[in-house]
């Protein structure tokens, strides 16, 4: 992404949300908080993490949504509530990649369905294909687990992009957390730390004695922690 030099902008993420018009279904917010609409239905670009069950404040009290960072001419995040049908078809699609395709660029794009419902369908913006996805037995579906899933898998990738792990689609949580582990073994060794030093470590930092006792979220902290001590 080219950077432009001189005054411009401030340099941090646009958030982008969701909301059925009569003529557009994103908006962005301006300084006054006066809604600005987006004409557009789709936006293209890199999936680079996801936040769900964010917690957050509005007009109406706390609330909780997803934020789905993508990187395409500037950062976005678009936002939605999390029990929104463009969240759950959002986190259906999301699940369907594979690890390959969430390293290439994709289409997010917003279909507006009946009364205020909006949901979300990703394509291939090379073979204009969209993935498909079930909605059979969705009131069964644990959406908790499944915001998790993703979670795990999107931000797994994007921390390990760097050092070519692939996580495919279909990998478990625990296969996942045996990677991390994996990696995490990788970066004590180049800094020559003692099992002593980690354990120190862990139970300074997180009360733990055990890698085996972090939470995926610690692990990935963790791991950061180590790269930066690298460099």
């Amino acid at each position: 992404m080219e950077v432009k030099l001189g005054f411009g902008a401030v340099p941090k993420p646009q958030y982008v949300f969701v909301s059925k018009e009569p003529d557009h279904c994103w908006y962005i917010l301006a300084e006054d908080e006066r809604r600005i609409p987006i004409y557009e239905k789709a936006l293209t670009g890199v999936i680079t993490g996801i936040e769900v069950n964010k917690k957050v404040e509005n007009t109406f009290g706390p609330d909780e949504k997803i934020n789905l960072f993508i990187l395409a001419d500037k950062p976005y995040i678009i936002q939605s509530g999390n029990d929104t049908y463009f969240s759950k078809s959002l986190l259906l699609s999301l699940d369907a990649l594979t690890s390959e395709q969430l390293r290439h660029p994709l289409t997010i794009a917003v279909s507006p369905g009946d009364k205020k419902v909006v949901f979300c369908n990703i394509y291939d913006p090379v073979t204009y294909r969209s993935i498909g996805v079930s909605w059979n037995g969705h009131r069964e579906i644990d959406w908790q687990a499944l915001g998790q899933k993703v979670s795990l898998k999107i931000n797994c990738i994007q921390n390990l992009h760097q050092d070519e792990i692939q996580i495919c689609a279909n990998t478990t949580a625990s296969e996942i957390h045996a990677v991390l582990i994996a990696q995490s073994d990788t970066y004590l060794a180049q800094l020559n730390w003692t099992p002593e030093q980690g354990r120190d470590y862990l139970q300074q930092k997180y009360g733990k004695r055990s890698r085996l006792q972090l939470t995926d979220t610690e692990i990935l902290d963790f791991i950061d922690y180590l790269k930066l001590q690298l460099t």
